[in-house]
């Protein structure tokens, strides 16, 4: 008997940028599950560098040749957004212990308030340490070469990086949200 059920996983996010870190979630998550919906969300605690829209694009032009994967962006809380997406699970990627500290209490939340499961990956050996924020910071502060920032990001994003805080430190530059 097969079960006619798909299993749907949201993988949420603030990918500002997206690193080689959370394609690498992305790619190994849609080899787990049926469809995977890469959920662009906003966290009010932190100030995004590049608008929904463009994190949405930039995660699409990595993710096109895999067939199951989906991005999208969102407001609100994730668990409304995955009931809305009807998935199953809430993926999250685990880099270390501060990690999963941090994601358990989510996790426990999410599921009294919504009944939806979380899953964690864990992040491969050479993205442990890879963080958006980290990445931001270097950049911000001169750091920005091309072939090492590389390693972090795909080159086309380190290039939109780059711009975008050249843009902020230009003098008379709006800043994004």
């Amino acid at each position: 008997m097969t079960d006619s059920r798909k299993m749907v996983a949201l993988f949420p996010g603030a990918f500002d940028p997206v690193t080689h870190g959370h394609l690498d979630i992305i790619q190994r998550a849609s080899k787990l599950y049926d469809r995977l919906i890469v959920a662009v969300g906003h966290n009010p605690e932190k100030l995004d560098l590049f608008t929904a829209t463009e994190r949405v694009e930039m995660i699409e032009r990595h993710v096109s040749r895999l067939p199951n994967v989906e991005v999208r962006s969102y407001d609100g809380l994730t668990v409304e957004f995955a009931r809305k997406a009807v998935a199953s699970v809430i993926l999250r990627g685990i880099r270390d212990n501060v990690d999963l500290h941090a994601e358990l209490e989510i996790a426990n939340t999410n599921l009294l308030i919504s009944d939806i499961e979380t899953v964690f990956l864990m992040a491969s050996d050479q993205y442990a340490l890879t963080s958006s924020r980290l990445i931001k910071q270097i950049v911000s502060i001169g750091g920005y070469d091309r072939d090492r920032l590389a390693r972090l990001v795909p080159l086309d994003v380190a290039e939109q990086l780059e711009a975008r805080l050249r843009e902020r430190e230009s003098p008379g530059t709006q800043e994004h949200s």
